[in-house]
């Protein structure tokens, strides 16, 4: 019988992988995004308790992967293959998102706590302006990386490179390779 669920595709196809954490991303933006509205009608209830769980445990698992799988592995590939005009734009994007990642981070402090209060039932509030700013942040870097940053990497990097990214965010994820 076939599956109604999407799959995630393997890490033979890293760069699908990446695609598929940010889709993973973007619905729990979208969670965060309704979440003040939820808790002004309804409070803290077991709804918003469960959103604020959801998004607690992707942004504090899966997202720090995701990160070092761009800069641990993908973005010094693209370093060291990168020649040109592509090398140009590769010395201009990255200290961007860089600084993306580490404005995240910054952001994400802020509202780990007001999840963390409403994922235990003791707060019903989420910093309006954190939030706002943490999602847009997101969205641009997003963006960023779909638009320049994988179609680069699937130009110029070689299957046994695009193999190594493979086999790093496998391993950084503790997944064997007998697994896939």
């Amino acid at each position: 019988m076939e599956s109604l669920f999407a799959t995630a595709p393997g890490f033979d196809q890293p760069l699908a992988v990446l695609k598929h954490c940010h889709d993973r991303i973007r619905r729990q933006l979208t969670t965060l995004e309704r979440l003040p509205e939820h808790l002004t009608k309804n409070g803290a209830d077991e709804a918003a308790q469960q959103a604020a769980l959801g998004v607690l445990r992707y942004f504090t698992q899966a997202a720090p992967l995701h990160h070092d799988d761009e800069e641990v592995d993908l973005l010094p590939l693209l370093q060291t293959t990168a020649a040109s005009d592509d090398q140009t734009l590769l010395a201009q994007l990255l200290p961007v998102i860089l600084q993306q990642h580490q404005e995240m981070a910054s952001l994400w402090q802020e509202l780990q706590a007001s999840l963390q209060a409403i994922a235990e039932l003791r707060g019903d509030t989420l910093p309006a302006t954190v939030l706002h700013r943490f999602n847009e942040l997101y969205y641009a870097h997003m963006q960023i990386e779909e638009q320049q940053i994988a179609p680069m990497a699937a130009r110029i990097l070689s299957a046994e490179q695009l193999h190594q990214l493979g086999a790093a965010m496998q391993t950084r994820r503790g997944i064997s390779s007998s697994s896939t």
